[in-house]
């Protein structure tokens, strides 16, 4: 069978990342938030210090932003540090809900990868890495939905974390977005793409430079005032434009001159 491959497979080759070592579902909240558009080898370090700092969610609860966004700072999307700390204070004020949804910034991806992972919860979790890897298994392009729904059936009864993993793992290492290493997929021969080539990505206009965007201005600013020194020298509308963005986020507020400063 497919998932009984896959699963062997992933048993013998599982790279060794902290986050798979625990049950702690505030920890596994922690690892889901991080890799959101972060790569796992960065987030190692990152989750491990975050953790001694905030070891659990009544402490990342209580913590001033500065010391969130200090611990943060340099894995980017800070946004996301924000909606992690209103998550850890619902979960001290009130324990885990039974739908992780209801969590600030939680979504059905991280609400099934955190209920399986830490419960067992039979619950399909489907990032971009699954889509992909179920879509090439039936040839043809999938719906959110119905992406959730192949993953649904094809979970194997009591290893819904083994099985979330393994199709995690096949997804980022070898069915991945520019290469289909078919020839070290443990499960090529239940595939219908096998062996087809993986187009080239459509690249559309000129590509911005990220130091041009605004995410890496808003960036530049968050990082100046965490560590206290004087703001970025951007071009004044660009500098405007950085503090405003920050300030709608909720992560800066201004004076009454009209300056930035951490909440």
């Amino acid at each position: 069978m497919r998932s009984d491959a896959l699963l062997g497979w992933y048993a013998r080759v599982k790279r060794a990342l902290p986050w798979r070592e625990t049950r702690d579902p505030y920890a596994l909240l922690v690892s889901e938030v991080m890799l959101q558009q972060t790569q796992a080898a960065r987030v190692v370090p990152r989750y491990q210090a975050f953790l001694a700092r905030f070891p659990t969610a009544a402490a990342l609860a209580a913590a001033p932003l500065r010391e969130v966004l200090e611990e943060w700072s340099g894995l980017g999307y800070n946004r996301r540090a924000l909606a992690l700390q209103a998550a850890a204070r619902h979960v001290a004020a009130h324990g885990w809900p039974e739908d992780l949804e209801e969590l600030p910034g939680v979504g059905p991806y991280t609400a099934a990868a955190v209920a399986s992972f830490a419960w067992d919860a039979p619950r399909a979790a489907v990032d971009v890495n699954v889509a992909r890897v179920l879509a090439r298994w039936d040839g043809r392009a999938l719906t959110s939905a119905a992406a959730r729904a192949r993953a649904a059936e094809e979970l194997p009864a009591g290893r819904a974390a083994d099985f979330n993993q393994a199709m995690m793992e096949l997804g980022a290492t070898v069915c991945t977005a520019r290469v289909a290493r078919c020839g070290s997929c443990p499960v090529a021969r239940w595939c219908v793409s096998a062996g087809t080539p993986v187009p080239a990505p459509v690249r559309r206009g000129t590509r911005t430079r990220f130091e041009d965007t605004d995410r890496f201005a808003r960036g530049r600013v968050l990082a100046a005032l965490v560590a206290g020194n004087p703001l970025p020298r951007l071009a004044p509308e660009r500098l405007e434009r950085a503090i405003a963005g920050l300030a709608a986020d909720g992560l800066v507020v201004r004076d009454a001159a009209g300056a930035p400063a951490l909440p």
